[in-house]
C-alpha cells in the first residue's frame, strides 16, 4: 500500500510539474510576481485565427489564446487594462493585488497579422552587447508579453564563424583579426568592418555559445521562431590569398577595411555556405527563418547577376531547411527588385524597416517603391531609434495613419504582421506599447484616445496633471510630422562636439525642428505637480526623470543660441553669464540622471566588466563599451568617417566627465578669442586697411576661435577603467524637483 501511495504521489507530482512545464506563461508570471500564477487561469485553445481572450471562471481571471505568445499578449492586456500594471524595460517585476480585478465581460481580440518580428542587428550592439542570461530572460518575457514570435537571434553568431573558419584552415589568431569585439559585432555581421574591438578571448566564445543556447531554448518554449543569421557571401578580406577564392573587395567603410564578398554565383559559394549552415546547425539547430542582407549599403553593382545571386542564397538556405523563409531588410535599395522578382511568394519576408516615416511598400514617401514589394510577404516595422540615443521621440499620428492605410491598399495585400526594428531599445516605452497593440485593434483610433488608457495603465491610477503632461507630449515631441525625415530623437546639444553652429549631435540624424522646446518644460512642470502622489511608483519615477531630462536638454538648446549670439556680437558679459548657465545645466542634468540606473553610464560599463573572467578581459570589454558610445572608432573613423557621437548617450557620468570638458574647453577658446589683443604692423603705426585685414586674418582666421583637437580630449576617457557605479544616488522625485527649480529659474 505504501509503495502504491508513493507511486501515486510521484505520478501526481510529475503530472503537476509537467503541466506547469508546458505552460511557459505561468512560469513567466512566477518571475514577474512569485505565486501569482495561481491567481490566473491560462488556457491554450486551437483556432484557425490568432486570438487572445479574457474571461472569468471560478473567481479567477482566465486568459486564452491559440499560441503561448498570444496567451502572453492576453496576460499583458489584462495586467495593463484591468490590474493597472505595465511591465516595461525599466522594471519587469510587479506586486499584483491579492485579489485580481474580475473580467466582468468576456473580451476577445483577433488578428490576421500573425507574424511579429523583433530587432535590428544594431540592437545587439547598441543595447545588448553586454547582456547576461538574467537580462535576456527578462527580455524574452517582454517579447512574449508584447506578441513577438519571430525574434532575430544573433547572439553567438561569431561562434559559428570561429568553427567554420577553423575548418577552412584559419588559425584562432587570424580569426580574431577578422571577428569584431563585443560592442561592434553588429557591423561585422553586416559586412561593414573587420576586427575592430577585438581580439576576443576564448572565454568570450564559450560564454556566448552557452548564452545563445539558453536564449533559443526559452524562445522555443514560448513557441517563438527565432530568426538565425544566414549566409550570403561574407568572407575575410584576405580570403583570396588564404583560400584562393575569387572574391570582390568591399572597400572601406568609415576608415575600416570591409570583409570581402564571395559572389553567390561563384563556383565555391555552395561549399562555403553549406559549411556555415552545418556548423550553425551543430551549435544551435536549424530555423524556420534566416536573416540575410546581401549587398547591404554596398556600392557593389556592376556586372552582378542579382537574380542568380538571390537564387543561390535562397538555395543554400533551403538545403538546410526546405521550409525556411528568408528574412531581408527593406532599406534604401535593398532588396533589389532584380534579386527577388522571380522568387516564390512565401519564400521571402521583407521588413519594411522604417514604415512610420519612410515606408517603401507603396504609399508616398521619399523611399516609395511604385510596385511595393510585388508578390512578396512583408512586415510593417517601426525603427524609431538610431544609435540607441536617449531622447523622447515618436511619430504617433504617422504610425497610426500609415498602419491603417495597409487595410485597403492593394500594394499592402501581402502584409503579414509588424516588426520592431530599432537600432537601440530601452527607450520611449510609450511608442513600443502603441506599436505592439496595433495588431489587436482592428478599428483606427486617435492618439488622444489611446494615451489616456496608456497613462492609466502605466501608473495604475488617473491624475489630471499627469494627463495634461502627456497630452502636451503627444501633441508635440511624440508627434513628429509627415515630411520630417529625421533619424531618431531630437539629439541633445550637450552630446554634440562643440562648434559655432551646432544643431544635431550625430552626422546623419537629419534633424528638423518640429515641436516647441518650451512644451517639454510645460509637461515636466505638470508631472512634478503630481509627483508626491506617485512616490515609489517605478514607472512614474522613470518617466519623470526622462521628461525633466528632455526639458533641460531643450532649454540648453535655447541657451546655446544665446551663447553664440553673445560671441558673435562680442557681448562679453552676456557670454560669460550664458556660457556658465549652459555648463551648469549639464551638471544639473548629470545629477538628475544619476537617480536612475537606466541613465547611468555605470550600468553600461559594469555590465561590460561583469562578462570578463579576468582583469584583461574586463578592461577590453570596458574599452569596447566606452569607445562605442563616444568616438565609435579610431581617429580616422571619428573625424573623417564622422561616426563619433553616433551612439551618444545622455547619461550620468558621461555628461560630467566626457561632454562637459569638451564644452568647457570650447567656451574658453571663445572667451580667449574675444579677449585676444592684436599687434598691428609697423609697430602700431597707421596702416592701410589691407595690412590690418591681413594681420587679423593671420592671427584669427575669419574671426574664429583656435581649432581644438577634440579627439585628443576624447580618447583618454575611452582608455580609463573602473570609475563608475550602476547604483542610483538620490530620490528621483526630490532631485527632479530641486533640479527643475534650478534649471528653470527666470530672472
Amino acid at each position: 500500500m505504501r509503495k502504491i501511495l508513493s507511486s501515486l504521489l510521484i505520478f501526481l507530482l510529475f503530472s503537476v510539474s509537467s503541466a506547469f512545464a508546458i505552460n511557459p506563461v505561468g512560469e513567466m508570471l512566477e518571475r514577474i510576481d512569485k505565486g501569482a500564477s495561481k491567481k490566473i487561469v491560462f488556457e491554450l485553445k486551437k483556432s484557425d485565427k490568432d486570438f487572445f481572450e479574457l474571461d472569468q471562471k471560478g473567481g479567477k481571471p482566465v486568459v486564452r489564446g491559440n499560441t503561448w505568445v498570444n496567451v502572453a499578449s492576453g496576460l499583458n492586456w489584462y495586467l495593463k487594462y484591468y490590474a493597472g500594471v505595465q511591465l516595461s524595460w525599466n522594471c519587469m517585476t510587479a506586486e499584483l493585488p491579492a485579489v485580481l480585478p474580475a473580467v466582468t465581460k468576456k473580451e476577445r481580440h483577433e488578428t490576421d497579422l500573425t507574424l511579429r518580428y523583433d530587432y535590428n542587428y544594431c540592437t545587439f550592439s547598441y543595447t545588448m552587447a553586454f547582456w547576461d542570461w538574467k537580462r535576456w530572460e527578462q527580455e524574452i518575457d517582454w517579447m512574449a508579453l508584447h506578441g513577438i514570435n519571430i525574434p532575430l537571434a544573433a547572439v553567438g553568431a561569431e561562434c559559428v564563424w570561429m568553427n567554420m573558419l577553423q575548418k577552412l584552415g584559419y588559425s584562432r589568431e587570424e580569426i580574431n583579426k577578422f571577428i569584431a569585439g563585443p560592442a561592434f559585432l553588429a557591423w561585422w555581421e553586416m559586412n561593414n568592418l573587420e576586427g575592430w574591438g577585438g581580439p576576443n578571448p576564448d572565454s568570450w566564445y564559450k560564454q556566448q555559445e552557452a548564452l545563445q543556447k539558453k536564449i533559443l531554448k526559452r524562445m522555443r518554449e514560448f513557441g517563438m521562431h527565432p530568426a538565425l543569421p544566414g549566409y550570403s557571401g561574407m568572407v575575410p578580406s584576405n580570403a583570396k590569398e588564404k583560400l584562393g577564392l575569387d572574391v570582390e573587395g568591399n572597400g572601406v567603410w568609415n576608415g575600416y577595411t570591409r570583409p570581402a564578398f564571395l559572389m553567390p554565383t561563384d563556383a565555391r559559394y555552395n561549399e562555403i555556405a553549406d559549411l556555415y549552415y552545418k556548423e550553425q546547425k551543430s551549435l544551435y539547430g536549424t530555423s524556420d527563418y534566416y536573416s540575410m542582407d546581401p549587398f547591404h549599403e554596398s556600392s557593389v553593382e556592376n556586372g552582378i547577376d542579382f537574380d542568380a545571386a538571390g537564387k543561390a542564397v535562397m538555395g543554400a538556405m533551403k538545403r538546410i531547411n526546405p521550409k525556411a523563409t528568408w528574412v531581408v531588410q527593406g532599406w534604401t535599395e535593398n532588396p533589389r527588385e532584380a534579386m527577388v522578382k522571380s522568387m516564390k511568394q512565401g519564400d521571402l519576408l521583407i521588413l519594411d524597416l522604417f514604415s512610420e516615416c519612410r515606408p517603401m511598400w507603396g504609399i508616398p514617401s521619399i523611399w516609395k517603391r511604385d510596385n511595393g514589394y510585388m508578390h512578396h510577404n512583408w512586415l510593417f516595422c517601426m525603427l524609431l531609434n538610431f544609435g540607441g540615443n536617449v531622447g523622447l521621440h515618436g511619430r504617433m499620428d504617422q504610425l497610426i495613419d500609415n498602419f491603417y492605410l495597409t487595410k485597403n491598399n492593394p500594394l499592402a495585400k501581402n502584409i503579414k504582421g509588424i516588426g520592431l526594428t530599432m537600432e537601440g531599445s530601452e527607450n520611449n516605452p510609450v511608442m513600443f506599447e502603441l506599436m505592439c497593440e496595433l495588431v489587436w485593434r482592428p478599428e483606427k483610433f486617435t492618439k488622444e484616445q489611446w494615451i489616456k488608457e496608456y497613462v492609466r495603465a502605466r501608473y495604475g491610477k488617473e491624475n489630471v496633471d499627469v494627463d495634461k503632461a502627456w497630452s502636451i507630449l503627444v501633441e508635440g515631441i511624440y508627434n513628429c510630422p509627415k515630411g520630417n525625415n529625421q533619424q531618431g530623437p531630437h539629439e541633445s546639444i550637450f552630446c554634440s562636439r562643440p562648434g559655432l553652429n551646432n544643431f544635431q549631435a550625430s552626422s546623419w540624424s537629419k534633424m528638423m525642428n518640429y515641436y516647441d522646446p518650451r512644451s517639454t518644460e510645460d509637461a515636466a512642470r505638470e508631472m512634478l505637480k503630481a509627483a508626491d502622489s506617485y512616490r515609489g511608483n517605478n514607472n512614474f519615477e522613470y518617466d519623470l526623470v526622462d521628461i525633466v531630462r528632455q526639458a533641460i536638454a531643450d532649454r540648453a538648446r535655447i541657451v546655446y543660441q544665446h551663447v553664440m549670439a553673445d560671441f558673435k556680437t562680442y557681448d562679453k558679459r552676456a557670454f560669460k553669464k550664458d556660457a556658465a548657465t549652459f555648463l551648469n545645466l549639464m551638471l544639473l542634468q548629470d545629477q538628475l540622471l544619476g537617480t536612475r540606473k537606466e541613465f547611468r553610464v555605470g550600468r553600461w560599463i559594469e555590465d561590460a566588466r561583469n562578462l570578463g573572467t579576468n582583469k584583461a578581459e574586463k578592461d577590453l570589454y570596458e574599452w569596447n563599451a566606452r569607445v562605442q558610445i563616444t568616438t565609435w572608432g579610431n581617429r580616422t573613423c571619428a573625424n573623417k568617417g564622422k561616426l563619433r557621437d553616433y551612439a551618444h548617450k545622455e547619461w550620468n557620468g558621461l555628461l560630467k566627465d566626457f561632454y562637459y570638458p569638451r564644452w568647457e574647453a570650447f567656451f574658453k577658446s571663445l572667451d580667449k578669442c574675444m579677449n585676444r589683443k592684436f599687434e598691428l604692423p609697423h609697430g602700431g603705426n597707421a596702416t592701410t586697411y589691407e595690412e590690418l585685414k591681413a594681420t587679423l586674418n593671420k592671427e584669427q582666421p575669419s574671426g574664429l576661435p583656435e581649432e581644438i583637437d577634440f579627439y585628443a580630449m576624447e580618447e583618454p576617457w575611452t582608455l580609463r577603467t573602473e570609475e563608475y557605479s550602476a547604483q542610483p544616488v538620490g530620490n528621483p522625485i526630490d532631485v527632479a524637483k530641486e533640479i527643475f527649480k534650478k534649471a528653470f529659474e527666470r530672472e
